[in-house]
């Protein structure tokens, strides 16, 4: 099933779980919600996350250093859900804590916790087999990074196996705000539209209203990350919620 986006362009928020603690994690998520996420996108810390940049990577090190766990994670869900159940909710880890903790138990747990889908961002579509099984009899959805670069068969496979939304990488590289949406993000949907009529949300480098518009005249939705991780890093614990909901306004607005 699709994931549902009240607006068009949708939002989706990530944020890093355990960046600056849970509890503020917690209230910071409620606060994309209140102020027009649509999805949050719920991210798992982990010690090497090579597809992001240096913002998210220093808060997946924090988070680590603290202790954060993909338990954690999955209860922060769980709060999540209870607190905001017509959220969408998609958990984004790397596949090593996904692994450690068994596929079919993280599926098990994470339909538990009350989440809609997930994004393993290192996993890839010609391997996702087990992934997938595991994901179908828990009834998630499971996104699929689709990238620029990506030829059109490929494509058609990642369209053929998520459920949710397709996430289209707007640039080829790490993670990290960016200047204006890359022409290339144009015209990988116009690709992808052949093949699903999923939702398609473009991600890496969105950081402003401007950036929305602009992927709204294209896509279903927009992907909010590092701007977002940035704005908590330089925020007091206390003012982050509030700070992270006036962005999400302000992107609305």
């Amino acid at each position: 099933m699709p994931i549902s986006f009240r607006t068009k362009p949708g939002i989706v928020a990530y944020l890093t779980a355990g960046d600056p603690d849970l509890a503020t994690t917690r209230d910071i998520a409620l606060a994309a919600i209140d102020n027009g996420a649509d999805v949050i996108e719920l991210g798992v810390p982990f010690s090497d996350p090579l597809a992001d940049g240096p913002v998210i990577q220093r808060a997946s090190e924090r988070a680590v250093a603290r202790g954060t766990t993909l338990t954690d994670v999955l209860g922060l869900a769980k709060e999540l859900r209870v607190a905001r159940p017509a959220a969408g909710l998609v958990l984004f880890s790397y596949l090593n804590p996904v692994v450690r903790m068994g596929m079919k138990t993280f599926c098990s747990r994470a339909t538990e916790a009350g989440a809609d889908g997930v994004l393993l961002t290192d996993m890839i579509v010609e391997e996702a087999g087990e992934y997938l099984e595991a994901m179908r009899e828990n009834k998630l959805a499971p996104v699929f990074l689709a990238a620029p670069t990506s030829p059109d068969v490929r494509l058609k496979a990642i369209a053929a196996a998520s459920q949710g939304f397709v996430y289209a990488i707007s640039r080829v590289g790490i993670t990290g705000t960016q200047q204006k949406v890359a022409g290339d993000a144009s015209e990988l949907v116009t690709r992808l539209r052949q093949f699903t009529a999923l939702p398609i949300a473009v991600g890496f480098g969105i950081s402003n209203a401007e950036h929305v518009k602009a992927v709204g005249e294209f896509a279903d939705a927009a992907v909010i990350g590092s701007a977002l991780v940035a704005l908590i890093e330089q925020s007091l614990p206390a003012e982050a919620p509030a700070a992270v909901g006036r962005f999400i306004a302000g992107l609305r607005a």
